[in-house]
């Protein structure tokens, strides 16, 4: 077996694709088939089932696909430290990121980062908590922001903190009301949630605070949840990062008690880092680090 080939089956397990892996590695599409034929005659069993609805990967390259992730990183890894020792700054980073962090903070991050390592790649993949976790945990993704209660097991370190507001439809309260939103207002007012695994630090504080909310709207994105908020249909609760890309008229106001979300930076290993990922990491730590 091959790094090619290793890149091959991680390339077609991401994209779930042939022609677009082909596409991407800049092989042939029936070259791509003929590796993953022989990766899987070679292996014993197959990795992938092909059908007319794309390529998914089976329960044993579901199970391979972390191990080979870790053989590219590793290789990602030597080329780097090569690299450096003859005092080059080049390679690839790979950051997950959830959506406020991907619209408010990235592009700064990048910008100020390739201005200093301008031969550092830098691959990005935005998704919920949940997509990032599972990213970094399984070698798809170098480093990943997520929230402090949504990292589980994986060491993170805390960068900025982050209220959360309670989203109303525009003009929904009365001029004498007080310039926040306690518990018991909350009570009175039909709920717009988001799917579990998207808002970990919010349904944190409906727990917390014995608010069972009964929901007939679950969604997945910010901009859903607050355009549905805007004509109506319930409140939200949002961090106050997220609203500050919101287009809709609506108003928010802080919640009592206090409540925060702790965005922070994670990665599976900080200890040992490929040196592109280790560089980028410091200067997120050194330029972007708040008082949580």
């Amino acid at each position: 077996m091959t790094l090619l080939t290793y890149q091959v089956f991680q390339t077609v397990a991401n994209i779930g694709s042939f022609h677009k892996a082909a596409d991407i590695l800049g092989l042939t599409p029936s070259a791509i088939s003929h590796a993953v034929t022989s990766f899987e005659n070679e292996l014993g069993f197959t990795v992938l089932t092909r059908s007319k609805s794309g390529i998914t990967l089976t329960n044993y390259g579901e199970q391979l696909l972390p191990y080979v992730n870790a053989v590219l990183n590793s290789d990602e890894s030597l080329q780097q430290v090569i690299a450096e020792l003859n005092g080059l700054k080049q390679g690839k980073i790979k950051i997950g990121v959830f959506s406020s962090v991907c619209t408010n903070w990235l592009p700064d991050i990048m910008r100020s980062f390739q201005k200093q390592y301008q031969d550092i790649a830098i691959e990005v993949f935005q998704g919920t908590y949940d997509e990032v976790y599972y990213w970094i945990k399984n070698g798809v993704a170098d480093l990943g922001f997520l929230s402090v209660s949504s990292a589980k097991d994986i060491p993170i370190e805390p960068l900025y903190k982050d209220p959360l507001l309670c989203v109303l439809p525009k003009g929904a309260r009365k001029g004498d009301a007080p310039p926040y939103i306690d518990i018991e207002e909350m009570r009175a007012h039909q709920f717009v949630t988001q799917r579990e695994g998207t808002d970990a630090d919010i349904q944190n504080f409906l727990k917390e605070n014995s608010l069972r909310i009964q929901s007939n709207y679950h969604v997945v994105d910010d901009l859903s949840t607050v355009a549905l908020v805007e004509k109506g249909f319930g409140i939200c609760l949002m961090p106050e990062l997220v609203m500050r890309d919101i287009p809709y008229e609506v108003d928010s106001y802080p919640v009592s008690p206090q409540a925060y979300r702790i965005i922070g930076i994670a990665a599976l290993n900080p200890g040992f880092m490929a040196p592109a990922v280790r560089t980028m990491y410091k200067h997120i730590l050194k330029n972007y680090k708040q008082e949580c």
